[in-house]
């Protein structure tokens, strides 16, 4: 039997505490793990959303929010009857309105007609210090197309599948649309607050509808920089979703830097659909809420007038629908569960109807 490299230098080998006695672990960052939504990530020293320069230059807390994982997912397909996770994370988010859940933990879907179907979460104890191992099993052994969220405010540098050691292992199932769906924006776009990574609206997005993505939200942080908006010029995506209204730290900011922002992607990109955002949380503050609206507003005004058929615009107001609308927060601003399904539906269907008209 040919030897593993466990075998032949045992400082590689994963330790674990199951005593499962087929179990053997890979590293996602090996082939045929598809690795989504991160910056380099099979050769990065940890998982990263954005390049270290790029980050560092923009400011302060991306500095330090880009190495955590929201958005990111690893895809392969395995006929093991369970799925192992051993995860070192040494930056765990640990948030008063926010489950651990959510912040540190992992989600398992498996697709299932062309839709990841949520299967269960991979739970984080509570008093873990540098990462955890948890595992899920299922009901019989056949092969899946199995998908694993990361952490929406942890930072993860190692994630090791274990599967049983005789198991197949392929590439993941493929998205029905080759390039990602661009999201920038604040604590919101980040994932603050679902309580597990799966309910962000954008993993429901693609989830539901096949489509890939990058998460660029970074908690107060988005507030449209030239670092930022030159780097993600030069990413290849298929729509663009400006969400950063909340982290603008005024009207003037924000009329300062939202269409300018516009142009430069513009400017890279000229037939690229942009979706423009309001915040959802309209109601803390209507009265300036509606003003911000309005310079959001006036950036899609002007691009029709210039004769730009490929900008949207969605009005934050009715994100949160009308019914129970005061339960879709935790705080007043972030959204639990219930107010991401309700801006999923609503994003997700603009989404949705523009990758249509692009395939």
């Amino acid at each position: 039997m040919e030897k593993k490299i466990e075998d032949i230098d045992k400082n590689l080998k994963v330790t674990t505490s199951f005593d499962i006695d087929d179990l053997c672990f890979h590293d996602v960052r090996s082939e045929p793990f598809d690795l989504h939504g991160l910056y380099n990530p099979r050769t990065e020293d940890c998982f990263k959303r954005l390049p270290d320069d790029v980050a560092k230059a923009t400011n302060e807390g991306v500095a330090v929010l880009y190495k955590n994982t929201a958005g990111a997912r690893v895809r392969f397909t395995t006929d093991s009857e369970y799925v192992v996770i051993k995860a070192v994370i040494p930056g765990i988010g640990r948030l008063a309105h926010m489950p651990l859940s959510g912040s540190a933990g992992f989600d398992l879907y498996l697709n299932e007609d062309g839709k990841d179907i949520y299967k269960g979460t991979f739970m984080p104890p509570q008093d873990m210090t540098d990462g955890y191992e948890s595992k899920y099993w299922f009901e019989d052994r056949r092969r899946r197309s199995v998908t694993i969220h990361f952490p929406l405010y942890s930072s993860v540098s190692r994630l090791y599948v274990g599967l049983q050691e005789d198991a197949k292992i392929e590439h993941g199932a493929k998205y029905k649309y080759g390039k990602p769906v661009l999201y920038y924006g604040s604590s919101i776009t980040q994932g603050g607050c679902a309580s597990r990574p799966g309910n962000c609206y954008q993993n429901i997005i693609s989830a539901k509808f096949g489509c890939d993505h990058i998460n660029l939200g970074f908690s107060g942080s988005a507030k449209g920089e030239d670092a930022i908006v030159d780097y993600m010029s030069g990413l290849d995506f298929s729509i663009f979703v400006s969400d950063y209204d909340h982290n603008a730290p005024n009207v003037e900011h924000l009329k300062n830097t939202h269409e300018k922002m516009f142009l430069k992607i513009r400017a890279a990109k000229p037939d690229v659909p942009v979706i423009f955002v309001s915040k959802p949380d309209f109601d803390k503050n209507p009265a300036e809420n509606a003003v911000r609206r309005d310079v959001i507003y006036k950036t899609y005004s002007n691009a029709l007038a210039r004769g730009d058929r490929n900008v949207y615009f969605i009005d934050g107001e009715r994100l949160f629908m009308d019914s129970n609308r005061d339960a879709c927060t935790v705080d007043g601003c972030h959204p639990n569960d219930a107010g991401f399904v309700r801006m999923a539906e609503v994003i997700g269907h603009q989404i949705d109807s523009i990758l249509r008209k692009l395939v």
